[in-house]
C-alpha cells in the first residue's frame, strides 16, 4: 500500500480536489491518503485564535463569516448531485457553528488547537464526500483517534501502529483511506499538532506503521532542485538522493521538506518521493537509504544567520571549555549550527536572535566574545566521503572570489557548509551551479 500525503495547495480548490482523487484512484489500488487543510484556511484559524487571544470576538466572527462564505462557494463547484452538496453543507454548518462557540469561553492555548486542527477536518470530509458521490469505495479515519504524542511530545510510533492496524482491520475491503495531516492528540487526550513538518510527518510516520511500499508527498513543485531556482538560472530537479543528503538540504532551506519530518520512513526503510501535482508525470525526487556515490547532488542556502566567536588564552589545553560554551546555548534553548575551533578560540553560527544578548553577556565570562549579523549558510550536498579525491576541491574552487567567514566539512558524509554575508549569497550560489552543476 502507498501513502499519498497532499499539501494545502493540491487541495486548494475544488478543481484540485478532483485532480486529487484522479491520482488517487488511478492504479485502482489501496491507498493511505493524507490531507492539509485547503491553502489559506489555517491562517484564517490561526487569525480567529489571535482575535479571540485579545478578547475581540467581533474580529473573530467576521473572519469566521469569511471563511464560511468561501467554503460554501466551492460546493455546487465540487458536487454534482444534490444530495452530497447538502451533506457537506450541513458538515460545514457545523463545523462553522463550532468555531463560533469559542467567541463565548475563556480562551487558552488548548483551545487554539482545537482551532487549528479544523482546517484538516474540513478538506478531508469535502474530499470523502465526492469520492463517495463517485462511487469510489473510501473510508474517513479520524486522526485523532490513531495519532498521538507521548509525554515528550514525540509521536507515540507503539500506539499509533496499534491503533491504526485496528481501524484498518474494520475496513478490510476499502479502496481508499483518507485522514488528516497535522493534527493529533497528546498524552493527555488534548487536542494537539506534530507541529514540525506537519502532514508530512503525518504521511512518514502512518508510512511506518503500516509498512507502506512507499510514501509520495504531493506538493506543488517537482521534487528538490539542486540550487534554489528563485536565485539561480537554470536549476534542475535531483531524481535521488540519500535520507541524510534530504535532511542537510532541508535543515538548510530547501523548504519543500521539512528536515525531521522522513526520519520515520529513513528507520523502517520506506522510500519517500516528492511529485508535482501540477505535473503528475514529472519524476520529481526519490529519497531513501541508497546513495549514488560520486556525485554533487544540490546546494542550499539559510538565512538570517548570526556568527558568534570567544576567543581566549585561556581555552590553550583547558578541559571542560567546550562544555560551559554548549552549556550556555542550551539553558537558552538555543540551537548551533556550525561550529569551528582552534587553539584559543571558537567560532560558532546561531539562527535564533531571541535570547542573543544573554548569550554573549554569559559567553564573556570566558573570553573576548565578537558577533557578526546578516550571515548566510551554503551548504553543498551530495557524496562528499573523505576518500572521494578533488570534490572539496572542486567546490572550494567555486568559492574562490567570495568572502568566507568559517568552513565546516567533514561533520557527516554528505555536506560542505561555508558561512558567508548575507549579500554575497547570490553570487555564490550561481558560483556554485556554474562550477558543479553546469
Amino acid at each position: 500500500m502507498k501513502v499519498m500525503k497532499f499539501g494545502g495547495t493540491s487541495v486548494g480548490s475544488p478543481q484540485r480536489m478532483k485532480e486529487v482523487t484522479n491520482l488517487v484512484t488511478k492504479s485502482g489500488k489501496p491507498v493511505m491518503v493524507v490531507l492539509s487543510a485547503m491553502s489559506g484556511t489555517t491562517n484564517s484559524l490561526v487569525e480567529i485564535s489571535d482575535y479571540l487571544y485579545k478578547k475581540n470576538p467581533d474580529g473573530a466572527n467576521e473572519v469566521i463569516n469569511k471563511l464560511e462564505q468561501k467554503y460554501e462557494r466551492h460546493l455546487p463547484e465540487l458536487y454534482s448531485t444534490e444530495e452530497y452538496r447538502k451533506i457537506t453543507h450541513d458538515f460545514l454548518a457545523e463545523e462553522f457553528n463550532y468555531l463560533r462557540s469559542f467567541t463565548k469561553e475563556l480562551f487558552t492555548s488548548f483551545e487554539e488547537k482545537s482551532i487549528v486542527a479544523q482546517g484538516e477536518m474540513m478538506s478531508t470530509n469535502m474530499v470523502v464526500n465526492y469520492m463517495k458521490e463517485l462511487g469510489i469505495n473510501a473510508v474517513l479515519l479520524n486522526a485523532l483517534d490513531f495519532m498521538r504524542t507521548d509525554k515528550n511530545s514525540e509521536p507515540d510510533p507503539v500506539y499509533i501502529k496499534e491503533k491504526l492496524a485496528a481501524l484498518m482491520e474494520q475496513h478490510k475491503d476499502v479502496q481508499v483511506f483518507i485522514t488528516q495531516g497535522f493534527i493529533c492528540r497528546n498524552a493527555y487526550g488534548e487536542i494537539d499538532n506534530l507541529q514540525r513538518g506537519g502532514s508530512d510527518y503525518t504521511a512518514s510516520l502512518i508510512g511506518a506503521a503500516i509498512g507502506a511500499d512507499e510514501i509520495q508527498i504531493w506538493t506543488d513543485i517537482d521534487g528538490m532542485h539542486n540550487n534554489d531556482p528563485r536565485v539561480v538560472d537554470k536549476t534542475e530537479p535531483v531524481h535521488q538522493l540519500h535520507f541524510e543528503e534530504a535532511a542537510e538540504l532541508a535543515y538548510f532551506g530547501a523548504k519543500i521538506l521539512h528536515p525531521t519530518c522522513v526520519q520515520p520512513a529513513k528507520y523502517a526503510g520506506i522510500p519517500v518521493r516528492l511529485l508535482n501535482t501540477m505535473e503528475p508525470e514529472a519524476e520529481g525526487t526519490t529519497i531513501s537509504n541508497q546513495t549514488e556515490y560520486g556525485k554533487i547532488k544540490a546546494v542550499a542556502a539559510k538565512d538570517n544567520i548570526i556568527a558568534i566567536k570567544i576567543k581566549s588564552s585561556r581555552m590553550l589545553l583547558a578541559t571542560g571549555f567546550l562544555r560551559k560554551v554548549f552549556e550556555i546555548f542550551e539553558s537558552y534553548q538555543t540551537p548551533i549550527d556550525m561550529v569551528c575551533t582552534s587553539e584559543v578560540g571558537v567560532s560558532m553560527s546561531i539562527d535564533n536572535s531571541a535570547h542573543l544578548g544573554e548569550i554573549v553577556d554569559e559567553l564573556k565570562k570566558y573570553g573576548t566574545v565578537t558577533v557578526d549579523t546578516g550571515m548566510c549558510i551554503i551548504c553543498v550536498v551530495g557524496d562528499l566521503d573523505w576518500s572521494n579525491i578533488g570534490f572539496e576541491t572542486m567546490v572550494m574552487d567555486a568559492m574562490k572570489n567570495i568572502p568566507v567567514r568559517m568552513i565546516s566539512y567533514g561533520g557527516s558524509n554528505y555536506n560542505i557548509s561555508f558561512l558567508i554575508r548575507e549579500e554575497d549569497k547570490k553570487r555564490a550560489l550561481q558560483s556554485l551551479s556554474d562550477q558543479l552543476f553546469n
